[in-house]
């Protein structure tokens, strides 16, 4: 068996605090031979010298480009814009399957160096359930965030924190009012995740999942004040807020979180703006008479880093140590390779490594 090397690369968003692989997790790889390079980071939750310690090689930031050809780069977000050919295998969520922005330029550099991109959205068991996810804390912090926006507690910019100190700041005050929440999706990851920090906060939300999705009460959803979206649809849903929804005098709703961030795409559920908010601006007013603020930030969990990579790094480990070209990696491959096909890129049939 050829040896993995797994690179884990430096997160090039500012923002982005988590890692698919804690220290005590890398300890495990290490210990089963893969061999693995940890690149430096200044915003990493977890020091470079905690990953050192268990046996990992350290790299500068953003040396993956000229690793050897057979390393496999994981990550999280988004590649850096350069090199324009990627040559390598990649484990990150690409966002590049539903014609978001920049996905076809992003599958064509693969197309370019030959290289794959295996999706962590679509690491999958062979019933289609996720294999690794962020959703639980997803969904918390996007209700924990509209709660604190409904009751003006929310201040800017963001900063990241520890769930204690977020359950904290979400305990009701004397005086605050009991609004109505509703998370769509209640039953998924998000959605069990958006439950608990209403509960927190000391709110008992509505839940909707796929039954009352399917005749969508639209009165009744404009009828809540805040409004928690867990759903990432994968096939055309007749959206859950329209933009003439927004002119209904009728509308109580005033504060929206989209959790999924699914802007740009044909699936969208949310199709009443078109750009993500950030953490030094998370809340963007979209109408004003009634009003209405949007929350949507693509990248949550990163604001409690250390739970939310621990979490996602336990689910993820089982599945590196189990790196190969079949099952869940290889239904990645094959994946990468339809899509890739559809816009006319080609890309070589190569396996997906000797491991």
């Amino acid at each position: 068996m050829t040896e993995l090397h797994l690179w884990l690369r430096h997160e090039p968003r500012t923002t982005e605090r988590r890692t698919p692989v804690v220290p005590a997790d890398a300890r495990r790889l290490v210990e089963s031979g893969v061999r693995l390079t940890v690149e430096e980071s200044p915003q990493r939750i977890f020091p470079i010298e905690e990953y050192e310690a268990v046996g990992a090689a350290v790299a500068p930031a953003g040396s993956w480009v000229s690793a050897p050809k057979d390393t496999v780069i994981l990550g999280l977000k988004e590649l850096p814009d350069e090199p324009a050919r990627l040559t390598h295998r990649h484990i990150f969520f690409g966002h590049a399957y539903k014609g978001q922005p920049g996905a076809r330029e992003l599958l064509r550099r693969f197309g370019a160096g030959g290289g794959a991109l295996l999706d962590l959205e679509y690491l999958v068991d062979d019933t289609g359930r996720r294999l690794a996810a962020f959703g639980f804390w997803a969904g918390y912090l996007g209700a924990a965030l509209a709660v604190l926006q409904h009751r003006n507690r929310l201040t800017a910019p963001l900063t990241p924190t520890s769930k204690e100190e977020l359950d904290d700041r979400l305990r009701p005050a004397p005086g605050d009012e009991e609004f109505g929440a509703l998370v769509i999706g209640a039953l998924g990851r998000s959605g069990r995740g958006a439950r608990a920090a209403f509960a927190a906060a000391g709110i008992e939300p509505t839940g909707w999942d796929l039954a009352e999705t399917h005749d969508l009460d639209r009165p009744a959803l404009l009828a809540h004040d805040v409004l928690v979206n867990c759903v990432l649809a994968t096939t055309p849903v007749p959206p859950f807020v329209r933009p003439r929804d927004l002119d209904d005098p009728a509308r109580r709703l005033r504060t929206v979180c989209d959790v999924t961030c699914d802007v740009g795409s044909p699936l969208n559920v949310l199709p009443v703006y078109d750009r993500t908010t950030e953490w030094d601006a998370p809340v963007r007013r979209l109408h004003e008479r009634p009003p209405l603020d949007l929350i949507a930030i693509d990248n949550l969990p990163s604001l409690l880093p250390r739970e939310s990579s621990t979490d996602f790094s336990a689910a993820l480990l089982p599945q590196l140590l189990d790196f190969g070209t079949g099952g869940a990696w290889g239904r990645c491959l094959d994946l990468f390779r339809t899509k890739t096909r559809e816009l006319g890129i080609a890309v070589p049939e190569g396996e997906l490594g000797h491991v």
